[in-house]
């Protein structure tokens, strides 16, 4: 990682560009930070909020859109992952050009692509193991997952975004092949061998049931791959039902941003008007993932990243990505957005916060503040107000971070 000072100008529809670089997008700022402010608000304890007020529906809608569904469908919190991931490739057309006009060789560009990778796969593996006493080898961390994909995201970047759908269809294409052509277990398997109750009712049966919980070709693969590395007892299944594999569709996933990102780049270049194919293509995705899931040919599942969700995941974020750059761009309305783009502006930071000094924090603040001021509107509140209050420190971190103008970078 490295940690560099540079200007940071406001961002709005007026500001200036060059003819050959597209110019700095508040859009993409803004869209970060709330991706990165839904990851940072699980201290608040949300999840929990229905358990606290029991019978308030509220409450439950909120505890839901803050928690992972268990298995089929998605809530807002199921998109925090596909958000970021989708963001890391909106960002590379406009990373690629700015080097490309400073004169950076495309080899050493590619050597960089391929060292970011190693760093993030490397990150994520050691946030995993905190509090361990080895090393945890996981590979379904976010970041982990980017970085199987990174580089050959970048590899991608700069061909047409005519072959990159194609190339990203054909992996989707393959990959729902290879769990539609996999065998369904008889009625003798013992599903708790796998960790799943066997009237868990979450289980899928028809044609949909090839994408089951702990019962699929991913899970299949990491029976063997996680076994290769060290472990304190050998592995039989993730808890959660999440695959190393997953990082084949989640490549897709930055592909799409990547098509986003091009489409926003050139509509800045050109100042052209608001960059409709964006919405059209969310939409379109959207529907198609719906259509396959209502069918039963494709389940929208987010732990195993389904070629269904990777679409319905991707269609929202071209919707919400051309929301605001009408809004942050076009129009110029950015400025409600500062708390989030000072949080945006340094995403690896605020991810790493989130692993390593959210406890300390709050810890902090019950050791020599007390329980007593986060308990002023009633037990059920008292995380919410205590996680408000690490939250709130966190932010003032990024924003000595913003104020001094030092981004940190991989």
């Amino acid at each position: 990682m490295a940690t560099t000072k540079l200007p940071i100008q406001p961002t709005n529809g007026a500001q200036a560009a060059s003819d050959d670089q597209p110019r700095r997008l508040a859009s993409i700022d803004v869209f970060r930070g709330i991706v990165m402010f839904l990851m940072l608000a699980e201290v608040l304890e949300l999840a929990t909020l229905s358990e606290r007020l029991p019978g308030s529906r509220l409450a439950e809608w909120i505890s839901f859109h803050t928690s992972h569904v268990p298995w089929r469908g998605f809530s807002l919190h199921d998109l925090i992952q596909p958000g970021f991931t989708f963001l890391v490739g909106v960002a590379l057309p406009f990373s690629l050009s700015k080097r490309l006009t400073r004169g950076d060789s495309w080899l050493g560009m590619a050597w960089h692509a391929l060292w970011r990778s190693c760093i993030l796969i490397f990150l994520g593996i050691a946030l995993r193991s905190l509090g361990r006493d080895s090393t945890n080898f996981f590979f379904v961390d976010t970041l982990t997952q980017i970085g199987f994909g990174y580089f050959f995201a970048f590899l991608l970047c700069n061909r047409s975004s005519a072959l990159i759908t194609v190339v990203g269809g054909f992996i989707l294409l393959s990959y729902w092949q290879l769990f539609a052509l996999w065998p369904l277990p008889d009625v003798a398997f013992s599903w708790q061998a796998v960790g799943v109750p066997y009237d868990w009712p979450h289980l899928m049966d028809g044609f949909a049931a090839h994408w089951n919980k702990n019962m699929n070709p991913a899970w299949y693969f990491d029976t063997w791959f996680m076994n290769l590395f060290p472990r304190e007892e050998p592995f039989e299944y993730n808890a959660g039902g999440y695959c190393t594999l997953n990082c084949i569709p989640t490549l897709v996933t930055m592909l799409l941003g990547i098509i986003a990102g091009k489409v926003l780049a050139s509509a800045s270049k050109e100042r052209s008007s608001f960059p409709a194919v964006l919405v059209s293509a969310g939409v379109g995705m959207i529907a198609v993932a719906c259509l396959l899931d209502y069918f039963g040919y494709c389940p929208i599942v987010k732990r195993i990243w389904t070629p269904s969700w990777t679409l319905l995941s991707a269609g929202i974020c071209f919707l919400a990505l051309a929301a605001l750059h009408c809004l942050c761009d076009r129009f110029g309305k950015s400025r409600w957005a500062f708390p989030l783009m000072v949080i945006g502006a340094n995403s690896i930071v605020a991810y790493i916060m989130s692993w390593t000094v959210e406890g300390p924090i709050k810890a902090f603040f019950l050791r020599h503040v007390g329980s007593w001021p986060f308990a002023v509107l009633g037990t059920a509140w008292e995380p919410v107000l205590l996680g408000s209050a690490v939250l709130g420190t966190m932010w003032l971190v990024l924003y000595w971070l913003y104020r001094n103008r030092l981004l940190v970078r991989i």
